[in-house]
């Protein structure tokens, strides 16, 4: 047996190592090390519940408005609040945005390039893959990069300015938007569009939405294998097995995503294992310190009762990362749960066949594009003009709360207790925790982990590209990851 270290990983948000024990070609074991501690969590203890909204966003610059919204959420649960019906459209809207353009930056930025490697120069796809996904120099990478750009200015309109927005409230959005800012939303919404069928999907989004079968995807694919970037990701899905490769743990986390105003979600809560979808029972949460640089505690505690206590050198531990669980069991979350969670046929019928695998993940977050983006179009013409954007919510002097949202990477949970005015205690479990975790005290690998186990390692590789698609399929975002 030998082993390799991995890391850092370049196009990743934040540091990230993997210790890999390698027999045979494969990797046997494996470990994910969040190397850096940013201690967000310590430093809202003792502040004023309101100054969260201001903290949380700067966690992250990819993804500060799904830390906002969580936050907003902890706040209004605990004031037993709930926000204006336009606000919460607005808000919808806003983290709508943020979550696709992270789906365009994974496919485009993160996951594509990979396959632009020496290492696959002598297959016959590898000079179409150069010409479209070389890094900077390739032409849809340059028109994704354009289109991302275009698109995240919605977000200065609804929220006044990104990253880092601060008009999430508990009540709802303190922007209002007015008739002439509508239609410019909807241009730009439009715009999108116009990006994903003609370039992404070489079709209409609705068209994509309703394929219902695997066989149906394939069929539309085998029509003209190349043409648009989705078929061209089915391509190289097919001609390297990406369907085998990264293989999770088969239970699959959401909290469910874009409240609408007359209640419900827009994506379904729950927990998807064996074809069936389970309720979620967030009593059932909690998370295990015992391989993290934390000071354990005698067992994993629910994250109302957490803690944050560095400990360098701890004896054992191998990251900063806590270790999520639900029920003790190790899930996956993402697009890939959304979507099952949801019912949508193809992804059921895709992970019924292979399991949550890097085809499976990256398909999701494609099919999410192309369901999102009409929504978005519907919620625009829900706004109601006239009417509040943000309701009054009083925060009381103690008590606590949870908020649950989903980011782009998946199920992302704050939790706030509030004493004499004061934060008391703070507790986050991001996507990226949940899939990035290390082992618990039973010695159960994280979700990457395991799905990196039986990784193929080619002769002489440093950094295996096979690992390098594994750990993209999941779009990491370790600044998230430790608090």
């Amino acid at each position: 047996m030998t082993r390799l270290l991995v890391g850092p990983f370049n196009r990743v948000e934040g540091d990230l190592e993997i210790t890999l024990d390698l027999a045979d070609g494969r990797v046997t074991q494996a470990r994910v090390n969040a190397p850096m501690y940013r201690g967000f969590e310590q430093i809202l203890t003792g502040k004023a519940p309101h100054d969260a909204l201001v903290y949380v966003p700067r966690i992250c610059g990819i993804c500060s408005v799904s830390q906002s919204v969580a936050a907003a959420r902890a706040l209004a649960d605990m004031a037993g609040a709930a926000p204006a019906p336009n606000g919460q459209i607005v808000t919808n809207l806003m983290l709508a945005a943020e979550n696709l353009a992270d789906h365009l930056t994974h496919f485009y930025l993160f996951f594509m390039p990979d396959f632009t490697r020496p290492i696959y120069a002598a297959d016959p796809w590898h000079a179409e893959v150069m010409r479209r996904f070389a890094p900077q120099g390739g032409q849809q990478t340059r028109q994704a990069t354009a289109a991302r750009q275009r698109w995240l200015t919605l977000l200065g309109t609804l929220g006044g300015k990104w990253p880092h927005t601060q008009s999430i409230e508990p009540g709802g959005s303190t922007r209002p938007v007015d008739a002439a800012e509508r239609l410019r939303l909807l241009s730009k919404i439009r715009e999108f569009r116009a990006f994903l069928e003609q370039e992404l999907f070489a079709a209409p989004l609705e068209q994509i939405a309703a394929l219902d079968s695997e066989s149906a995807l394939w069929n539309w694919h085998a029509q003209d294998p190349w043409r648009g970037d989705l078929r061209a990701f089915l391509s190289l899905s097919q001609a390297l097995a990406l369907d085998r490769l990264g293989a999770g743990p088969g239970r699959f986390l959401s909290y469910g995503a874009y409240p609408q105003p007359d209640g419900g979600d827009t994506l379904d809560a729950g927990v998807w294992a064996a074809g069936s979808r389970a309720a979620l029972d967030t009593r059932a949460i909690t998370e295990d310190a015992s391989h993290a640089w934390l000071a354990d505690a005698a067992a994993a505690r629910h994250p109302l009762e957490g803690q944050t206590i560095p400990d360098a050198d701890k004896p054992g531990a191998y990251s900063w990362s806590k270790a999520p669980r639900l029920a003790g069991a190790v899930v996956e979350t993402g697009a890939i749960a959304r979507q099952l969670c949801s019912g949508q046929p193809l992804l059921a019928d895709a992970v019924q066949r292979h399991g949550g695998t890097v085809y499976t993940r990256v398909l999701a977050r494609l099919l999410e594009l192309a369901r999102v983006v009409p929504l978005m179009e519907d919620w625009l013409a829900q706004l109601r003009q006239r009417e509040p954007y943000c309701a009054p919510a009083r925060l009381p002097d103690a008590g606590s709360g949870i908020g649950l949202n989903e980011a782009a990477r998946g199920a992302l949970g704050h939790w706030v207790i509030v004493q004499n005015g004061r934060i008391a205690n703070y507790q986050i479990v991001s996507p990226t925790t949940w899939n990035f975790s290390p082992r618990d005290r039973t010695g159960t690998p994280g979700a990457l982990e395991k799905a990196l186990e039986g990784a193929p390692v080619r002769e002489g590789e440093i950094t295996p590209v096979a690992v390098q698609h594994i750990v993209r399929s999941f779009d990491p975002c370790m600044v998230c990851t430790v608090h």
